[in-house]
């Protein structure tokens, strides 16, 4: 399997994180973007996925796939595992709406990252910052309050919710988002010491 990949990106590493819970990240091949702009064609991209956006697998069997919480699923298929995206189904569901909370998240920071980065500073648009930071305290709030009894299983939701807490240390180190959140900080504390966290930190 080949990935593209850039290090930085929250929806890669959750997909990266994935892989190594499974056992099977040495069965991907990775093929780093470079640097990657959301204003630019990526031609080695958009020519397996025609979005052009990361991460993007092609399997084995040469079928592309994306974006991340489809390429998780098809890694947990792959790897025969019933236990980071369970059958039953409430507890399914569970997992794949945490994930979903946690991708919300990363949606957000990346789509903050933009405009507080990469647009020209007499562009930028005060609302928009202020509708995505609102929307990443908010998720983070539920975090705290709505899904605490679940951040103590390893699986696609707890995977996704580490990588995007990294992602917020990563790119706003000063952000605070711990204050006033001892539980989901007590997560993140202890997932950070797993070998799938390590591994994939971005630089």
């Amino acid at each position: 399997m080949k990935l593209h990949h850039n290090p930085a990106s929250p929806f890669v590493r959750i997909v990266r994180m994935t892989a190594h819970e499974l056992g099977i990240a040495d069965d991907i091949e990775l093929v780093h973007t470079g640097t990657f702009l959301p204003i630019a064609e990526h031609d080695a991209v958009a020519k397996d996925n025609p979005l052009g956006k990361i991460p993007t697998l092609i399997t084995d069997h040469g079928h592309a796939l994306y974006d991340s919480r489809v390429i998780c699923e098809y890694l947990v298929h792959h790897a025969g595992d019933k236990t980071l995206l369970p059958d039953e189904p409430v507890s399914r569901f569970r997992i794949l709406t945490l994930e979903s909370l946690a991708i919300g998240v990363a949606d957000a920071g990346v789509s903050l990252r933009y405009e507080t980065f990469l647009r020209p500073q007499d562009l930028r648009w005060s609302d928009w910052i202020e509708r995505q930071t609102s929307r990443i305290n908010a998720a983070l709030d539920a975090l705290e309050s709505d899904h605490a009894d679940s951040l103590g299983e390893i699986n696609l939701g707890t995977i996704s919710t580490a990588a995007v807490l990294g992602y917020l240390d990563f790119r706003w180190p000063d952000w605070g988002w711990r204050e006033g959140r001892s539980k989901t900080s007590a997560f993140y504390d202890g997932f950070a010491q797993r070998p799938s966290m390590i591994l994939t930190m971005p630089e």
